[in-house]
């Protein structure tokens, strides 16, 4: 435990954390500056609270996809892992660290899943020759887009201004592409962070963390949007599954903002779901951009292995191997692999 833990506000209410409701913003606010004044990150006779560019050290916090989608039982992927409780545990864990650690933590980046009803990833975008959609959990792959098992749904080529020929030569560039890099098959996922829908929004109890951090800190969050290009996965929130086409034309584009930044601050801290996903793939490809710059910025970074949980669909599929093997690559690279009540950013 960091020796500058402070004390957790009294409104953080751990049995709400796995239901959604309406944060109260003016009352937080308040509380913010209050709480500020008690805990000494803002003196009695100052107007204004410690602004987080007064830190001696710059700590950012990385928070991937914490959303109602992923993270509130009965909502679309929700991430229960092994426990069935996964998220709803690590979220509890993540707004406990936040809280704790408010003082040391300079600036907060959500990453927030944001995708339409017609994407590559969601049941409309292929039919059988019945006319059959796929079912959730489907893995479609290239040999069985080759001979027409699955097909690029013709419906659909009006409102992207392609041919149904052409539809169905990216899709087997797509899934070649995907099996040539290693990377998981085509899922054809339930309907998920639909943007405007309820299931897109941060889970209440992190937001209204992330809001008090913002509040006390004086310091703006960021939001990050992903995943909103209907050709391409977008796991990573640093880049897509599939840069390009067959065709070369774009579909995506790889993000350098995260390895820049991490150039810049003394230390990145990484929590969020799903562990098997849009973390490791976000991990995997910050490691890359770091050993292609420098192999040492990978001790800046700390991974709260406690905070995030694997995809588990029981008797359907379970990717806890795969994400604990992503971890132990991860800290064979020089990441730190901590638990949240065990970080210690001074180390």
């Amino acid at each position: 435990m960091n020796s500058a833990a402070l004390p957790i506000p009294d409104f953080f209410d751990a049995d709400k954390v796995g239901s959604v409701w309406r944060i109260p913003y003016e009352e937080r606010a308040k509380q913010a500056r209050d709480w500020a004044r008690q805990t000494g990150l803002m003196p009695f006779d100052q107007t204004q609270g410690k602004p987080a560019s007064a830190s001696s050290t710059f700590t950012w916090l990385l928070l991937i996809d914490a959303q109602n989608t992923f993270c509130i039982p009965e909502f679309e992927l929700f991430v229960g892992g092994h426990s069935g409780r996964g998220a709803v545990d690590d979220n509890l864990r993540l707004c406990e660290f936040i809280y704790r650690n408010l003082g040391e933590i300079s600036q907060i980046t959500a990453t927030m899943d944001t995708h339409r009803a017609t994407q590559v990833f969601h049941a409309v975008f292929f039919v059988d020759k019945d006319g059959n959609h796929p079912a959730p959990f489907t893995d479609v792959h290239a040999d069985e887009l080759r001979n027409e098992k699955w097909m690029f749904n013709p419906a659909l080529t009006s409102q992207f201004g392609i041919a149904p020929a052409y539809g169905q030569q990216m899709m087997i560039h797509y899934a070649e592409a995907l099996e040539q890099k290693g990377k998981y098959a085509l899922t054809v996922w339930p309907y998920h962070a639909m943007l405007g829908g309820i299931g897109h929004a941060l889970v209440s109890s992190v937001e209204e963390a992330i809001f008090f951090h913002s509040m006390t800190r004086n310091t703006q969050y960021e939001i990050e949007i992903k995943g909103d290009k209907p050709f391409t996965e977008n796991y990573s929130v640093i880049g897509p599954e599939v840069l390009t086409g067959p065709m070369g034309e774009a579909l995506g584009t790889h993000n350098s903002k995260f390895i820049e930044r991490l150039q810049q601050v003394d230390r990145l801290i990484i929590a969020g779901q799903a562990k098997s996903h849009c973390v490791a793939w976000t991990v995997q490809d910050l490691l890359n951009d770091i050993q292609a710059r420098d192999p040492a910025l990978a001790k800046k970074v700390y991974l709260l292995e406690d905070c995030s949980s694997p995809v588990v669909v029981p008797g359907v599929v379970d990717h806890t191997d795969a994400a604990d093997t992503a971890y132990k690559r991860f800290a064979e690279a020089g990441m730190n692999v901590v638990k949240s009540t065990e970080y210690n950013g001074n180390r």
